[in-house]
């Protein structure tokens, strides 16, 4: 047993320092009061993220580092591996062989809620969105099984899921180039409420969709094009918004995102490829919204590193300057 954990331990060790990504500048550290992209450089995919009470923040990505890793920070900025939400004998199981993707963390009800996605590449009938919950941040979290599979819900390739509160209800939104779709959750956001349909929100151009509510808008943040080829990655930011939940949410000449219309909100650039699959936005003490999202760089492309920047808002649409990542930017206020 104590053999059995030790290789345990060295292949966690190892797995998470091959997971590197952009080496650039990475012993060049930016002035004070300024940050580099990508902020994390090891891959960190489909990155999550949340605020717990001493105004610290836990990120979480897909597992390249296996078990889904777990990484603190103070600042957005500098971040620091904690460990993995899960291990060998916790990890879920419904899947068999499946990889845990996407997971989106939340706070509900005194309990810190990690839905993720288990699937296998090619198995868009079987994956499925299950659910876990841990006391604090770090884990251990507990896993409470699948809330569906793709063939159950009806809905193929059932991954990225997104957990939203809107006037006191639960509700989950998920769907990979198949549509996206949401459902109402229970009181507790563990299962799926008794006798309730999905319903469609957007087109099959998308995945990794991500709901913000900000004044009367609800915006509904998403990615298209390719992920996973390095550079000829073609990942892409782009939104939506609604003055309802459910929608329609249209582009800025009021074209729906149920037939695949939207803004782009972050393309690629000359030093990073395959932007996309962003993050909840975070407010700083300034006041100051930032979105965090994985990209490829270009002289490194062996992860997809995590990038941040900052999102403006003009006539009630989000911006990121000049709608690609920035190289070098003011930090983030704290």
């Amino acid at each position: 047993m104590f053999k059995k954990v030790i290789i345990l331990f060295l292949c966690s060790f190892f797995t998470f320092f091959l997971a590197t990504g952009c080496e650039k500048d990475k012993e060049d550290p930016a002035p004070d009061n300024l940050y580099r992209n990508p902020v994390l450089r090891r891959s960190a995919p489909d990155p999550t993220v949340i605020r717990i009470q001493d105004g610290s923040f836990y990120l979480y990505s897909t597992e390249d580092v296996r078990n889904l890793p777990i990484y603190h920070s103070k600042d957005l900025v500098n971040w620091t591996f904690t460990g993995t939400a899960f291990t060998e004998s916790t990890r879920p199981t419904f899947e068999p062989k499946g990889g845990l993707w996407a997971p989106d963390i939340n706070y509900i009800n005194g309990k810190y809620v990690l839905y993720y996605s288990m699937s296998v590449w090619g198995g868009e009938w079987t994956c499925g969105i299950g659910v876990s919950v841990a006391d604090k941040p770090e884990g251990p979290f507990t896993d409470l099984g699948m809330l569906f599979r793709s063939n159950e819900i009806g809905v193929k390739n059932s991954i990225d899921q997104n957990y939203v509160e809107d006037n006191g209800k639960k509700y989950l939104f998920w769907g990979s180039f198949r549509g996206i779709y949401g459902i109402e959750l229970s009181d507790d956001g563990l299962k799926i409420k008794e006798n309730v349909e999905k319903r469609q929100v957007a087109g099959t151009a998308y995945e990794g969709a991500y709901i913000h509510r900000r004044g009367k808008y609800y915006y509904l943040f998403a990615s298209i094009g390719s992920c996973c080829e390095g550079l000829k990655s073609t990942y892409t930011t782009v939104v939506g918004r609604s003055e309802n939940l459910w929608g329609p949410y249209v582009d800025k000449k009021g074209q729906p995102m149920l037939e695949n219309h939207h803004e782009t909100l972050i393309h690629k650039n000359d030093s990073f490829v395959g932007v996309g699959h962003n993050s909840e936005i975070i407010q700083d003490k300034a006041g100051n919204d930032w979105i965090f999202y994985h990209g490829f760089c270009v002289d490194n492309t062996s992860g997809r590193s995590l990038f941040l920047d900052k999102v403006d808002w003009e006539n009630d649409w989000p911006v990121v300057k000049d709608n690609q990542p920035s190289l070098e930017a003011g930090s983030p206020v704290f």
